[in-house]
């Protein structure tokens, strides 16, 4: 049954009523809220107040104390400044009355200068009056001196300054006489220091071979079957080993020779396997002359690494090891070149240590100084000139190719290190025994000695004593003075230097004698 208007009404009056009232209730409940915050509010601004009121004096507090500080501060500046400022201003003081003073006594020096200054043009006036004076007397008495000496006042320049050149040659040639003595005993000794130091402390063998090598024989009948039939064997092995093989009426002995060493020792180590072997022709001798050979180069190979062991020097080229060992079957003037490069080396290194010079590099310059000779019977030169070339086409340091190429002269040494190569080989070389001359050539040298003292004028006798170590002069007493005898002997050392080659030095003494010879009647 359907509801009329009026029921449908009084229920929605009734939720009207119930959301009124409930909107009042939630209105009364957030006012009461609302004041709540309002309080806490307060009380939170009031509290911030507070504090903030405690910071501020407490920062105004900390203000005022760091302006005290800082006024305090201010105040001992300032009071040091003003110290500083009072001194300087007592300095300033000081200095402008210092400056007072200085002006004061240049004004006194300038007027006494302006006095001396004044008294000295009178006294120059003076002078040039009494120079004119003197100019005309001298004039008149040059003019008495020239009629009184029968000459011209040139004439008596020329003769006065011939006199004076003479008595100045003189004095100049006592004092070098005292300079050079005085400079030679200071050098000798230092040099002799070094050198004998030196010499001590290495001494090398050395040994005297010849151009020949001695095979011994068991019996002569070995000598047929080294000559073979019609002598093709004998001819096989000169052929292949490039040494003349000498057989004659020597008992037990064949005799090798050749200037090659190298190819001597191979032909001499052929001989004697095939001696030994028994087995003699023309094949065999060609198999065991190339294996002797092959053997023979890496004997050399390993005397080169031994001696640049032994010697302490690395980083040598290959192909310099390898000649260093070919020295080893070279000798020169009878010497080991091997020996004596090693001998060099030695002495090198330890006259450059006495010299604080690099003593490793002159070391390795001593020990290659004679490369140059494992390759004279190859190329034709000089073998400094050759060992210098070799050595800078493996590589070697400027030094040592200087000293190569210097170390007879034939280039100008560039470095210290030269010179003590120089006379590293002359030491070695001049060694009692060391080297060894014929008779032609010791004969030759003496003439050539004799002859370059003769060369000079004034020279009336020339004698070579000591095996050439000493040549005595004697001169014309009227032509050469005691002056005059030590430039003599100084030319005369100087120019063996430059015209002669030989080991150690000589010894160059100039005698002058003069006679007095009467007759009592």
């Amino acid at each position: 049954m359907a509801l009329s208007w009026t029921e449908l009404l009084i229920p929605i009056i009734l939720g009207v009523f119930v959301l009124i009232v409930l909107w009042l209730l939630l209105a009364r409940a957030g006012r009461g809220r609302v004041r709540s915050a309002k309080n806490v509010a307060t009380r939170i601004i009031e509290e911030a107040k507070k504090e903030a009121e405690t910071r501020k004096k407490e920062a105004i507090l900390e203000a005022k104390e760091e302006w005290y500080k800082a006024k305090e501060k201010f105040d001992r500046d300032t009071d040091s400044k003003r110290k500083e400022l009072q001194k300087l201003e007592k300095r300033i003081a000081d200095k402008e009355a210092s400056l007072n003073r200085r002006v004061d006594l240049l004004d006194k020096k300038d007027l006494e200068a302006k006095k001396k200054e004044t008294e000295l043009a009178r006294q120059t006036e003076r002078v040039r009056a009494e120079r004119e004076e003197l100019k005309r007397t001298l004039e008149r008495e040059n003019q008495r001196l020239e009629r009184i000496a029968g000459m011209s006042q040139e004439e008596a320049k020329q003769v006065l300054i011939s006199n004076l050149e003479e008595e100045a040659r003189h004095e100049a040639s006592k004092q070098l006489l005292l300079i050079r003595d005085e400079t030679k005993r200071r050098a000798e000794k230092e040099a002799q220091r070094i050198v004998t130091m030196a010499i001590q402390r290495c001494a090398a063998d050395h040994s005297a071979e010849t151009t020949v090598s001695v095979v011994t024989l068991q019996n002569d009948d070995m000598k047929g079957r080294i000559i073979g039939r019609e002598g093709r064997n004998i001819r096989a092995f000169e052929a292949a080993t490039g040494i003349d093989v000498i057989i004659d009426d020597t008992p037990g002995a064949v005799v090798l020779s050749g200037f090659d060493p190298v190819r001597r020792e191979v032909a001499r180590a052929s001989l004697e396997r095939l001696i030994s072997d028994g087995r003699i022709h023309p094949g065999r001798i060609e198999e065991l002359v190339a294996k002797s050979a092959k053997e023979r180069d890496e004997k050399i190979q390993e005397i080169g690494e031994q001696t640049t062991l032994e010697m302490g020097i690395v980083g040598l080229n290959a192909r310099l090891v390898k000649l260093l060992g070919r020295l080893h079957y070279r000798t020169s003037y009878g010497q080991n070149v091997l020996q004596h490069s090693k001998e060099v080396g030695w002495l090198c290194g330890i006259m450059a240590a006495e010299l604080h010079i690099d003593n490793v590099v002159a070391k390795r310059a001593g020990l290659l100084h004679d490369i140059g000779k494992a390759l004279t019977h190859e190329v034709e030169g000089i073998h400094s000139l050759i060992g210098g070339d070799v050595a800078e086409k493996c590589g070697e340091h400027a030094v040592v190719v200087n000293a190569i190429r210097a170390h007879h002269e034939d280039v100008e040494a560039t470095t210290l290190i030269a010179p003590l190569v120089q006379a590293a080989d002359a030491i070695s070389g001049a060694r009692p025994g060391a080297r060894g001359e014929t008779l032609e050539t010791y004969i030759q040298r003496l003439e050539r000695l004799e002859n370059i003292a003769r060369s000079f004028k004034g020279v009336e006798k020339v004698y070579a004593i000591q095996a050439g170590r000493e040549i005595r002069i004697m001169v014309e007493g009227g032509a050469v003075n005691d002056a005059q005898s030590v430039t003599l002997s100084t030319a005369i050392a100087r120019k063996i230097e430059k015209d002669l080659e030989y080991p150690g030095q000589i010894k160059v003494t100039v005698i002058r004698e003069t006679r007095a010879v009467e007759y009592a009647r």
